[in-house]
C-alpha cells in the first residue's frame, strides 16, 4: 500500500546495517552485551531511552534526535 522499497542486509554483513551497528554500540554503554534483559526493568529502559533521545548526534548536525523529532511533529 505504501509503495515503498524494503531492503534486508545479508546475515553476518554488519557493514550493511551502519545505523543499527551504530545505535548497538551507543546502547551497550548501559547495558553491557550478554546482559539478561529480564533483569532490566521499564524504568531503566525509559532513563536510557531519555538519555540518548538527548544526546547531539553528528548525523542530525549535532542537534538532539527528541529536538529533530519535535520540530517533525509541529504542524505546518
Amino acid at each position: 500500500k505504501l509503495k515503498t522499497d524494503v531492503y534486508f542486509a545479508n546475515p553476518y554483513s554488519s557493514w550493511e546495517r551502519g545505523l543499527n551497528e551504530n545505535f548497538n554500540g551507543l546502547l551497550r554503554q548501559y547495558i553491557r552485551k550478554g546482559t539478561d534483559l529480564r533483569t532490566v526493568t521499564d524504568r531503566q529502559i525509559s532513563e536510557i531511552e531519555r538519555a540518548l533521545n538527548a544526546r547531539p548526534r553528528k548525523s542530525l548536525g549535532f542537534r538532539q534526535p527528541v529536538a529533530v523529532f519535535n520540530e517533525l511533529r509541529k504542524p505546518a
